[in-house]
């Protein structure tokens, strides 16, 4: 198995200096290219929707001073936050968010063109030459590659309170920071190994996206960037849940950096419940909204069945067929509580999410 590794720099280093340079580039000029400040907007438009904010109940904490010990409160309250953008598109580190493209999105191109000139002795890389392979036997084979970026809410990671009060609990995604490229990760990205031998893919209906008994969108197993679908926009979802399900997983056989899940954490003055990781078509675990080419003002889990629909999911979601590049918001819940002292314990008055 590999460990997760970070990609690039450390959480303190290079990420703070990338987000300078990212928010001082240009804007895009392709059909699906997004720029930072266009994310921020289409997230905030769907903010009231998405976040679901709401109390969940109250926090304990033991203060002690020079003057004796009492027990303070704080409230607890759950939400969710953007913590990644990710892309699915044809070609390597051609994802449509424009200032990671010209950053990273370069270094992964050229560690992808290397590692498969270096496995297959070819210097085609992109999806169009990987499509091609399959040409011959499955006319709606599709390729894409991927990558998860640190939304620019990182930024807000220190959390947000008002009078005291929890509003804002902080993100375990680190703004700008890259969690997933796709070029790094070639060897299993685009063999599928070792995860042609898992059970989740070889048993029918393990890990589907869609629902039974038609599925109509694709599986999570094995996790690499081929899918035989006819619907392009359903193909960029279900690689985008591909990725989701690996950066939220620790130990996975891939080439990431681990978004941390489960469990509780201290962080930034708060005492944080982490989501659990990535589930498809369970809200509990995250939900998803599209940035480009559309942008939804509301999330969703990918896996919606259109069998009896007048058109396909994909319908007035897909991107130009000379681009055929995505890029979604992962949204997961958090809980939280502002610190106060030594924890004690919490009562919980809802369930969340």
């Amino acid at each position: 198995m590999i460990p997760d590794t970070r990609l690039i720099g450390r959480r303190r280093g290079v990420a703070p200096l990338l987000a300078l340079g990212l928010l001082a580039t240009t804007t895009p000029a392709g059909a699906q290219d997004i720029n930072t400040l266009q994310i921020i907007s289409r997230t905030a438009s769907a903010a009231l929707s998405c976040m679901n904010w709401q109390p969940v109940g109250t926090c304990f904490w033991l203060h002690c001073s020079w003057t004796g010990c009492r027990v303070r409160t704080s409230l607890k309250v759950g939400h969710y936050m953007p913590d990644l953008v990710v892309g699915a598109f044809p070609q390597p580190g051609q994802t449509p968010w424009v200032e990671i493209r010209n950053t990273s999105g370069a270094v992964a191109d050229t560690a992808a063109r290397g590692l498969i000139q270096g496995l297959s002795g070819t210097t085609q890389g992109g999806g169009d030459a990987a499509e091609s392979r399959f040409a011959r036997h499955h006319t709606t084979q599709r390729f894409k590659e991927a990558d998860a970026t640190g939304h620019p809410a990182g930024l807000l990671g220190s959390g947000v309170n008002l009078g005291g009060f929890s509003v804002i609990c902080p993100t375990m995604a680190n703004a700008f920071e890259p969690y997933f490229h796709s070029g790094l990760d070639a060897f299993a990205w685009r063999w599928s190994i070792p995860e042609t031998t898992y059970p989740q893919a070889l048993i029918p209906g393990q890990r589907e996206i869609g629902q039974f008994p038609a599925y109509t969108w694709g599986a999570v197993y094995p996790r690499h960037g081929f899918l035989n679908q006819a619907d392009d926009a359903k193909t960029g979802a279900v690689i985008a849940q591909r990725v989701g399900d690996i950066v939220t997983r620790s130990n996975q056989p891939h080439v990431y950096t681990r978004l941390a899940s489960g469990g509780t954490t201290s962080r930034s003055g708060y005492r944080v419940w982490r989501p659990s990781p990535l589930q498809e078509r369970n809200a509990r675990t995250g939900t998803w909204q599209m940035l480009t080419p559309n942008a939804d003002s509301s999330c969703s889990v990918f896996g919606t069945s259109d069998l009896t629909s007048a058109h396909s999911w994909g319908v007035g979601r897909t991107a130009d067929a000379d681009d055929r590049s995505y890029a979604w918001n992962l949204w997961r819940p958090y809980r939280c509580c502002r610190r106060r002292g030594s924890y004690i314990t919490s009562i919980t008055w809802t369930s969340y999410p």
